[in-house]
């Protein structure tokens, strides 16, 4: 799959989970392709901001979109990675910040 026929059914499967795929192209085209290299090297489209094991249970949380998703745009209008985000982030209301880690250091250490 190419990171354009990925972006493409990205933008169908977002709003199926309530989601918005960020509209700057800039931004989203290295996350996806980390996200396929992921999918290649792990078999799961892990999050490509944060390190995973390879072991599907460990990284369970982290497979896109992340289980931190969710809280992270209702609190700062942009997932983590910014893949997903807001119509406020979209439209300048909310500042666009760096997402502080959610997960448990205990999971990103693998400990």
């Amino acid at each position: 799959m190419t990171v354009e026929q990925y972006y493409e059914s990205l933008k169908r499967f977002a709003p199926t989970r309530g989601l918005i795929l960020n509209p700057d192209w800039e931004i989203v085209r290295p996350l996806l392709e980390g996200l396929l290299k992921n999918g290649e090297r792990y078999r799961l489209r892990t999050c490509p901001c944060r390190p995973a094991t390879g072991d599907p249970q460990k990284d369970r949380d982290i497979v896109c979109p992340c289980e931190y998703a969710k809280p992270d745009i209702e609190e700062y209008g942009a997932c983590y990675c910014w893949l997903y985000v807001s119509q406020d982030w979209i439209d300048g209301k909310v500042p666009h910040v760096q997402i502080p880690e959610r997960r448990p250091v205990e999971r990103t250490l693998d400990i």
